[in-house]
């Protein structure tokens, strides 16, 4: 599905129609337990490859146009889906694929025996970074800590230089460096230290919130 809202009259009727939607005030069909969109709801894609084609038109033309960039996004309800549109949109882009390794640790001594590197590199959670970030001069990325959108500006061995593309410092370069983060989700206390940033072309409905 792909709306539109930034700068569109028609905002308000959409902010509607969602609200109808999820206050059951939009009729089911009693044969299949589906409900109908209104025709003006949305435009509808067949495959992830055309929706990408459809939000991130020419992106490797348009890549350095980052008020293009900050008023695009594509939404998901699955960390899965996310994972599955940011590689091959990240594709597009001309420049060299660069990759930064965590460094992943337990906290406690005593756990290395059960816990080796390999498997602790493996895990991806929610919160953190993956062990193997994959970026591109260009990628668009959100920050863990603040959920600020940045698009990549330059690459070295441990610092990124990226510009914000959104928000109250929008324009404003920075400096990214690895830090340690620590996982609450896990039995026993574990440390990933890496860029605190993950690919953001495509985004979690609830990350995109923040």
């Amino acid at each position: 599905m792909r709306v539109f809202l930034q700068q569109d009259e028609t905002a308000s009727v959409f902010s509607k129609q969602l609200l109808d939607i999820g206050n059951n005030k939009v009729a089911v069909d009693t044969s299949t337990g589906f409900i109908t969109l209104p025709t003006d709801f949305c435009q509808i894609t067949d495959s992830k490859e055309e929706l990408i084609q459809r939000v991130f038109p020419d992106i490797a033309q348009k890549f350095n146009n980052h008020h293009w960039l900050d008023e695009r996004a594509i939404l998901t309800a699955k960390n899965k889906d996310v994972e599955d549109l940011n590689a091959p949109i990240q594709n597009f882009l001309p420049e060299q694929l660069v990759s930064f390794k965590s460094v992943d640790t337990v906290m406690n001594l005593d756990d290395e025996v059960y816990y080796p590197t390999e498997f602790l590199n493996s895990l991806e959670l929610s919160g953190l970074p993956p062990h193997n970030l994959q970026l591109k001069i260009g990628s668009v990325v959100i920050t863990l800590c603040n959920g600020t959108r940045l698009a990549v500006k330059k690459l070295r061995n441990n610092v990124i230089e990226a510009t914000i593309i959104k928000g109250k410092y929008k324009g404003e370069d920075v400096l990214i460096s690895r830090i340690p983060m620590i996982s609450t989700d896990l039995p026993f206390d574990f440390k990933r230290l890496q860029l605190p940033v993950r690919l953001a072309f495509a985004m979690t409905i609830n990350k995109s919130q923040g």
